[in-house]
């Protein structure tokens, strides 16, 4: 079930990210970079990020299993960047991320952009690819936060 985060989840939510990179990014990134982003994964900063983005958490027997949010691109009103999308590993390869990227894209800040970002992880490019995102100017390497910007574009409004 994929529903909308409740200020208790925050918690939860920080150990599911913790855990997720500590495990699926780990063969992709040092360990002193995972420190680096895991010390940053803090119950407030989920709070932080709720509190301008539409955050939403998949659920399984009461259990947190994945989350994503959507908000606005660097206070765009016609453009949108997708954050914190994690899946526990345990989890994954069931399409819980694919249900999450279905929710957020069913989610007015996605409706209403004619381009929404994601800053993906290197582990998480090929799942993004295969959800239709394509890269950013076409720059395959990441950037100098260890990113890869990927994007997915509609037919922009007249």
């Amino acid at each position: 079930m994929i529903r909308r985060f409740r200020r208790e989840d925050a918690e939860r939510i920080s150990e599911l990210i913790t855990t997720t990179m500590r495990i699926s990014n780990a063969k992709d990134y040092p360990p002193e970079d995972i420190d680096a982003l895991v010390a940053t994964q803090t119950p407030e900063h989920i709070l932080r990020r709720a509190e301008w983005t539409h955050f939403y958490v998949a659920e399984d027997a009461g259990g947190i299993i994945g989350c994503g949010a959507i908000g606005p691109y660097w206070g765009s009103v016609d453009e949108s960047c997708l954050f914190s999308i994690f899946v526990h590993p345990g989890h994954q390869g069931r399409g819980v991320g694919r249900r999450i990227i279905e929710a957020l894209e069913r989610d007015p800040f996605f409706l209403r952009a004619w381009r929404t970002e994601v800053p993906a992880s290197v582990t998480g490019v090929p799942f993004y690819m295969k959800m239709g995102y394509r890269y950013k100017n076409g720059i395959t390497e990441p950037d100098e936060k260890r990113l890869v910007r990927l994007e997915k574009r509609r037919e922009r409004p007249e």
